[in-house]
This record gives structure tokens, sequence and C-alpha cells, in this order.
């Protein structure tokens, strides 16, 4: 079954409410205010079943001028517009801005509904209908039915429900991106039943139970209820009227303008790429940096024009431009777009988002064009290569690059698997699938293999660079996986060589020439000829006057080149010394069977001092293994 939206759109007092109480049976003026001025100031929502089961919701925008900003709320989300023009009045200023608002959010299908026809005699009907069909001839009304009614009478109401049907019937199936998303139109408390929210399920499903995030608040609530066209049901899809009552959250922490998303999906954002049309009828060139009302979804927000390659638009004129908003708003690419002039309040333009998370623009203005074209009509996989482009290592998860990009989830996952087999990009996560571009990933590479080459310039004494040091080096904080990814690759391509904690280029070596050589030749010779009484790392070193700095390096290159062993961190031992106890320690465990602090004694004549780090450090190495107060040797354990 499909789930149509259809919105009204037209003049102050031409009709449009009368006429959906004809259609449907209700009234949609519901406030006060409403009933005593005689014009509609809010939305409001009505349903029409359709004879093929199809779900029609019906959505009635205010006319007035004043209350424009409500009419672009209700406009969201509508598959379908009805036009209504008064037999006796004809176009009017709104017709026109309603008709320009209907065509910048992309708005294809409508039909034409000429009102009060009781009013006006054949010849005047006649002459009001050339008149207004000579107006759409330009617009995506042109071939559209034209159904002259009254709402007094009841003429002309079978003839328009029979062309909505029709028309629905005509319409395809909504592009879902799969991502559930409602932007907020109206709040409301229910008494018993709390905070309700209402709005046009623009994509993805809904069912009670579920956790949703209310933003830019990023406000966690749980569904608790949701009604369709007034019936209470357990969930709610794409294209439908949906009121959801939220548990977890309170009425005065909610507007119009929020969108309610699942959690952690949506980022709102302050700077979006757009495609821009400056309408040929605004009036006036748009300035650079222009303070402009920016409408999204139910939102409006004040919006500065950022125009990429000019100081100033004429109208009529596309451009693509970056808009900075004063608020965060959450939108995704591909979404459209109305801007109203500041002052005085009418509509100039609108279009598409391209990229509703940008960042500043840094490149050339040529590539920054080039990225602009592809987002807007490249194909899939060019605007998953822009977007990816743009986050370098950092990546995506598959449903934030759907977000970005626009492109539903379900398309955007056969696409992502064609060009990980491609080796277009590189998935770091399975679980989070996250992504990340195969050029993003190759300069990173390239990155790792330059900062451990710098690193070695830097100390040439030490083996290599300490791997969370070179992580958080490397440009940016650098995931762990991606991060450990590279560096498997790297090795693997024999380019480096890395152990648990550090990383060197394959082609390093440590090597001790002249003054450094000498003083490595000092410490040995130290170190030699003091055997198993060595003195502390602190004494060699202020035996060493004026070379602690070079003798810290010089130590950590004996050890690692196995000149020098590490029992503790200040008694270290000559290499020579050490096998040669090791031989005697296990010939004497041979024999004995055991060994006690007391028989190490008899066989070194080592103070207490020296011994227990020596009997550790043979524990430590899997020489011997310490039961109760003696050691044995492990192996034969």
């Amino acid at each position: 079954m499909k789930h149509i939206i259809l919105g009204t759109a037209g003049h102050v007092d031409h009709g449009k409410t009368s006429l959906v109480k004809a259609l449907t049976g209700v009234d949609t003026d519901r406030l006060k205010e409403e009933k005593e001025r005689g014009i509609t100031i809010e939305l409001g929502f009505a349903s029409l079943p359709l004879e093929n089961g199809d779900s029609l919701g019906v959505v009635d925008v205010p006319g007035h001028e004043k209350f424009v900003k409500n009419m672009v709320a209700g406009a969201t989300g509508i598959d379908m517009v009805l036009l209504v023009v008064a037999a006796d009045e004809g176009v009017m200023p709104q017709t026109s801005e309603h008709l320009d608002i209907c065509t910048l959010l992309g708005i294809k299908s409508g039909i034409i509904a000429l009102t009060k026809i009781d009013l006006v005699d054949p010849d005047w009907l006649s002459l009001v209908q050339e008149d207004v069909r000579g107006f759409m001839k330009t617009t995506f009304l042109a071939e559209a039915p034209m159904i002259p009614v009254s709402v007094v009478s009841g003429e002309g109401i079978p003839e328009l429900t029979a062309a909505i049907e029709e028309m629905a019937s005509r319409i395809g199936e909504r592009r879902d991106s799969g991502l559930f998303r409602i932007p907020v139109d109206r709040v409301f408390t229910m008494k018993g039943f709390g905070s309700v929210i209402t709005g046009t399920l623009v994509s993805g499903r809904v069912s009670v139970g579920d956790t949703v995030e209310v933003l830019p608040q990023r406000i966690h609530a749980k569904v608790r209820g949701i009604q369709v066209h007034n019936e209470a049901q357990e969930d709610a899809e794409a294209g439908q009227r949906t009121a959801i009552n939220l548990q977890g959250v309170e009425r005065t922490a909610l507007n119009r303008g929020d969108v309610v998303a699942h959690p952690s999906i949506f980022e709102p954002s302050q700077r979006l790429d757009v495609h821009l049309e400056y309408l040929a009828g605004a009036g006036r060139v748009l300035k650079n940096r222009a303070l402009t009302r920016f409408h999204t979804g139910t939102n409006e927000i004040m919006a500065r024009v950022v125009l990429l390659d000019r100081e100033e638009l004429q109208p009529g004129q596309k451009v693509y431009a970056q808009l900075l908003l004063e608020d965060p708003v959450v939108a995704m690419g591909r979404d459209r777009f109305v801007i109203r002039s500041y002052s005085p309040i009418r509509t100039v333009g609108g279009g598409e988002i391209l990229d509703p998370d940008a960042v500043k623009q840094k490149k050339t203005k040529e590539r920054f064009a080039v990225e602009l074209e592809l987002l807007r009509t490249g194909t899939d996989v060019e605007r998953v290569a822009v977007i990816l482009g743009r986050t370098g290592v950092q990546g995506l998860t598959s449903s934030r690059l759907a977000v970005r990009t626009g492109i539903p989830l379900g398309d955007l996952n056969r696409i992502l698997k064609d060009m990980a087999e491609k080796k277009a990009i590189i998935r770091i996560d399975r679980e989070e699938t996250r992504i990340v571009s195969f050029p993003a990933y190759q300069q990173l590479k390239e990155e790792l293999l330059r900062e451990i080459g710098l690193y070695h310039q830097r100390f040439p004494l030490k083996e290599g660079v300490p791997k969370e040091e070179l992580r958080t080096t490397a440009g940016q904080e650098i995931e762990t996986k991606l991060f450990n990814m590279a560096l498997k690759e790297l090795e693997n391509e024999k380019k480096i060589l890395a152990d648990r904690e550090h990383v060197r280029l394959a082609a390093h070596r440590v090597d001790l020439k002249g003054n450094l050589g000498d003083l490595g030749g000092r410490i040995e010779t130290i170190y030699r000829e003091a055997q198993l009484t060595p003195p502390s790392v602190k004494e060699v070193m202020e035996a060493l006057k004026g070379k602690k700095a070079e003798s810290a390096s010089v130590f950590g290159v004996l050890l690692n080149e196995g000149v020098l062993v590490k029992v503790t961190e200040e008694l270290y031992f000559h290499s020579e010394a050490i096998g040669k106890l090791r031989e005697d320690y296990t010939a004497a465990l041979t024999r004995d069977g055991k060994a006690t602090p007391a028989t190490f004694k008899d066989l070194t004549g080592l103070s207490r001092k020296y011994i227990i780090p020596l009997m550790e450090y043979f524990d430590a190495t899997k020489l011997t293994i310490r039961v109760g107060d003696h050691r044995t040797l492990r192996e034969r354990r």
C-alpha cells in the first residue's frame, strides 16, 4: 500500500479549508482564533481513503502572507499539491508565492481547483480558466487538471475526487532512505499520555517501544504510542501523517522544527553546501553573505548565504553556495530548502542540499566547484567518493554516509560492497561498518612512513617510535583499528618492523659512531669488568659527567643490541656475565633439584642486593619457577 501526502496551496480566503472539508468531511481549522477570524493560521490535517486501498493524508496550509512559514512547514514531505484559486479573484500574490515554494521544494505533481464558481457567471469562469492556464504555462502545473468546484452546491467535488484518485495512482513509490526521520510540525500534551509530536514521516519506520532522539537537542525518549490518521498503530512508515506519544521528554523541550529520529544517525549542522536557485521574480540582487530566512523540513532558521564565486547574485541565476546557519539544523543530502528575504519577507529562492555537514572551503575554488558539481549531478558512486574524501581517515559509518549523500541505505550498501571489491574503500569495522576511502588510507600509510623516518632522524639511537606516539603525531587522532590495519599492511609489505610497543623502518639500523661509539665502549667496559657486581645505572651516569643525555641513548642501543641485559630499572649486567651465570645456575639446579637464596649465594658469592633481583630475573625469563621458598628448573617441571 502506498502512502501519499496531498498538500493544499493558494491565496488566503480562496477556500482551501472548505474544500478539504468537502473532500474529507474534516474541518481542519481547530483553533478558536481560526474560527473567529475565518482564516487558517496553523496547519490542519485530514485523511482521504482511496478506492484502491492506498492511504492519502491531507495537509491544509494557511494562505495569509503572515503565515507563509507555516505553509512551508506543511509542504514538507508532500507528494502532490492541490492549488486552490478562487474563481471570483483569480491568481493572487500568495497563489504565486505558494507555487514558487512548491517548485523549489521539488514537487512535481498537482491539480488546480477553481473554487467559488457559484459566485461567478460562465463567461467570467471561462476567462479565469484561461488566465490561470496562462499563468501556469511555464510551471510544473502547465498540464495539470483544472477542476471548477463549489463547496456550496457540491458541483465538481466528485470530479475533483476522481482526479485526485487518478493522480495518486500514478505517483511512484516514495524514495525512502531507510532511516527513520520525522520533522515536527506540531507539539501538544494529552492528559494521561504526556508529550505528543506530529509530522509527516519522511523516511524509514518507527515502532512502539523504539528509543528515539529529539534533535538538535539530543534528547532521548521512548515511543509510547503511535497514531496514523487518528487510529492507534504499532508502527508507522514513510509517507504517513503520524502522531507519536513520547515518554521521557517534557512538552516544553519540544518545538516545531525539531526532528525525531533513531539515535546516533543524524548530526545537527550549521554549515550546508547547496545548489541555490535565485528566483527571477526576486526583484533585487542578492549580496554575498546576505541574511535570509532558511526553511527546510518544518524549521525556520536565520542563515547567511555565502556565494563561492561572486559577490552578488542576479535574479534568475543558479549557483553553488554555502549556508551558514545561526542555529543547528538536521537534514540529509538531496533535501530541498526555501529561502525568504529578511525584510520585506518574501520567498526569493531555494534549491537542493548537497552536503548537510559541510566544511569551510579550503580547497581551490575550481576543485571545490568540481566536488559540488559531482554531488549534484554525479553518479551515486561519485557522490560517495566525494563525501568520503572529505572525511579523510576519520571515515563515516554507512548510516552517516547515507545521511550526507542522500542515497537510500539499501542502495548504498550495494554500492559499498562493489567499491570494496574494487578496493575503492576500506571497511574498518564490520559491526559499525565504518568506511574510509582508499586514497585516504593510502595517504595514511605514507604519512606513517614519513613520521617514522622523521623520528629516526631526531632520535638515531632509538630503535623505533612508540606506537601510541606515532598514532597521535600522524596528522590527527587515528582510530586504533585503522592504525593497526595500516601498520600490519606496511609490515606485510616489508616496509616496517613492529614489535608490541615500537615501530621502525625496515632499513633502520642503530649504529654508534665517533664519540658515541667511544662512550658505548666505556660503558660496556664498566659492565664487563664488573661482572656480577655492576654499579647502578645512576652511578654509571654520574661517573660519565656531562654525558647524561648521550648515555641514556647509548644504554638503549646497548640493550637493543644485547650487549647489556636489563634485570631491574637500575641493575644492568653484561650479557657475557649473565650467560655464564645462566649456565652455572642451570647445572646447579640439575644437580641439586632446587635452589634457595642461600644456595644461590654459595654459587655466586653475591650479596642479597644482587641475589633476589637475579633469581627473579631467571623466573621472568622462564628458566626457573618458584615453588614456595625455592626454585626449580621450569622445563623439568
